[in-house]
Formats: C-alpha cells, sequence, structure tokens
C-alpha cells in the first residue's frame, strides 16, 4: 500500500480460517473491531459482542474479532481451536480473523491504522489489554476507542448513533 490509508476499507485481514478478507467487503455497515482473546478475565465480553451483532446486524453492524497472544498469553491456541472455543462456547457469529500481534513491530497494518485514528488515555497509541474496543462508522472512520473493561452493552447508544445517522451521498446511489 503506497498511499496513506484513508478508512479501514483500505485494509486486508486473514480470516481465521486462512482466506484474505477485504476489509472493503464490510463497506457501508458500521463496525466494532476488537482484539480477543479465549483465556482472559474478559472473555465473557464475546457474549456481549455477539448480542450485539445479533441485535443489530440487520441494520447493518458487524462486530470483527481478531484474536490476539500478545496479553498475558491468554490466546495460546490455533486458529481451529479459537473458532470452536467462541462458537461453542459463545456461539459467535460474526466474523473471526487470524490471530494477530496489535503492539509492537509486527502490528497488524489494521491496528497500526485504528491506534493512530484512535489514540487511547493521554494520547498512547498501544493497545493496552484484550477486548480493545474500536467503532467504525459507515464511511470506514474510526468514531471511538473503548476501554477493554467498558462492556459491549455500554455500547449501544453508540452504535445506535452510527446506525441511524443519515446515509452520506457517495455518488454509488
Amino acid at each position: 500500500m503506497s498511499s496513506k490509508p484513508t478508512s479501514v476499507y483500505d485494509f486486508t485481514a486473514t480470516t481465521i480460517t486462512g482466506q484474505p478478507q477485504p476489509l472493503r467487503d464490510f463497506a457501508g455497515q458500521v463496525l466494532l473491531i476488537v482484539n480477543v482473546a479465549s483465556q482472559c478475565g474478559l472473555t465473557p465480553q464475546y457474549q456481549g459482542l455477539q448480542t450485539l451483532q445479533s441485535r443489530h446486524h440487520e441494520r447493518g453492524f458487524t462486530v470483527l474479532g481478531f484474536p490476539c497472544n500478545q496479553f498475558g498469553n491468554q490466546e495460546p491456541g490455533e486458529e481451529a481451536e479459537i473458532a470452536e472455543f467462541c462458537t461453542t462456547r459463545f456461539e459467535v457469529n460474526f466474523p473471526l480473523f487470524a490471530k494477530i500481534e496489535v503492539n509492537g513491530d509486527q502490528a497488524h497494518p489494521l491496528f497500526q491504522y485504528l491506534k493512530s485514528e484512535a489514540p487511547g488515555l493521554m494520547g498512547s497509541r498501544a493497545v493496552k489489554w484484550n477486548f480493545t474496543k474500536f467503532l467504525v462508522d459507515r464511511q470506514g472512520r474510526v468514531t471511538a476507542r473503548y476501554a477493554p473493561q467498558t462492556a459491549p452493552e455500554a455500547l449501544e447508544r453508540d452504535i445506535t448513533a452510527l446506525l441511524d445517522a443519515p446515509p452520506v451521498a457517495d455518488g454509488d446511489g
């Protein structure tokens, strides 16, 4: 990618089954992008994330889960194990991606972009822990960053506001 990315749609990530997934495929949707882990004290948030997915998907909302093992080695499994855990334990049906790094030299370019667009507390760029959440509007712009401890249910109002926002004319319709 030679030019500076202008939205999350400029990125591609590998799905949990190993397929490349252009995020442009989610264009026009409100997205909640979350780094997740299966053996974390916050892992029960999968239930809240799935509730948001079930409640708002028909209106154009999707949660994107990115497993990460950078915090306390709390996502040690392989992709197949992660997928099985999420579907059997929490009935997750939102897209899951291959394990990535969110900090450091090997951080996935998507997370480098998310962190630059929505710095954390006191301007920090680093993701502090599992279940950091980034809310993205229908144009692919990062609108908010939420701390790991913020329960998914607490994002309901912000998600609804983006879903209820009038569409922006872009010449396609």
